[in-house]
């Protein structure tokens, strides 16, 4: 009975496997772990001295020194976020592994499990090195931010995995010619987020539409953070119920197009 019960709940056993699978993954190839820390690397330097010359010519910067560097910090964990959770997805469906994966005893709950797993690695190799290059190069540190920080990161990873887990669902259904909307949806997000400027600045009707995403409510936070010296744990509250909801709608959807996959047969069909 007790096999019985242990083979139809989650196994940390086959998470374990898998993150394992990807982690090995990602040691066998060096320009996976260059590609990692060189985009992140590349952001921080180049908005670093843009903000380095903007606050030389800017009451309001001088004022706020390390907004900009912090969005581009905390805009890079909900795009690496989302890209590491993404990317070990399609190293299954570049090897025409999923079907496999599929027709094993894995479970779709663990597999999306190790997945996240998989993600906060992939985000901290890529994260902490452009933290340290901030701190050294324009003296911000994202971690005298304290405990908000930990409410701005679990917000914005929680975001990603919602969309990581829809995308993932939508290249299960429709194959790898769906591939383009996991590089290209969290940029059609990102103006509406509003990660570099506030959200007054949009129009009014859009800024009922911005308030509808998670990100929006972390960046607004940061702002208040780091101009006005005041955490808005309102906002945190607000942006955590959004993402609730985000992540069982994602769920939801990603077993219900995998279900449609194994109906229509796009499953083993090697994502073509």
């Amino acid at each position: 009975m007790s096999d019985v019960s242990l083979h139809r709940g989650i196994s940390p056993h086959r998470i374990g496997a898998m993150i394992l699978r990807y982690w090995y993954l990602l040691l066998s190839s060096w320009p996976r772990l260059l590609e990692l820390l060189y985009w992140p690397a590349l952001q921080v330097i180049t908005w670093g001295f843009i903000q380095y010359y903007i606050a030389e010519n800017s009451n309001f910067f001088a004022r706020a020194g390390g907004t900009l560097i912090g969005a581009v910090i905390l805009w890079d964990i909900l795009f690496r976020g989302q890209l590491g959770f993404s990317i070990s997805f399609l190293e299954e469906m570049w090897a025409r592994n999923l079907g496999n994966l599929m027709m094993s005893p894995l479970r779709p709950i663990e597999f999306l499990l190790s997945l996240m797993v998989m993600s906060l690695i992939r985000l901290a190799i890529g994260v902490i090195p452009m933290t340290l290059l901030a701190l050294f190069l324009f003296h911000f540190n994202v971690y005298a931010l304290g405990l908000p920080l930990i409410a701005f990161f679990c917000n914005l990873i929680f975001t990603s995995w919602s969309v990581g887990i829809f995308v993932s669902g939508l290249v299960v259904r429709n194959g790898l010619g769906a591939e383009s909307i996991v590089w290209t949806l969290m940029f059609a997000i990102m103006p509406l987020a509003c990660i570099y400027y506030p959200v007054s600045v949009l129009p009014v009707w859009l800024q009922h539409v911005a308030w509808v995403l998670p990100p929006t409510y972390v960046f607004e936070g940061m702002r208040a953070l780091l101009i006005e010296n005041t955490f808005r744990i309102d906002l945190m509250l607000e942006a955590l119920v959004i993402n609730a909801g985000l992540l069982v709608a994602s769920f939801g959807a990603f077993l219900a197009l995998l279900r449609s996959a194994r109906k229509h047969g796009s499953l083993l069909s090697g994502g073509e």
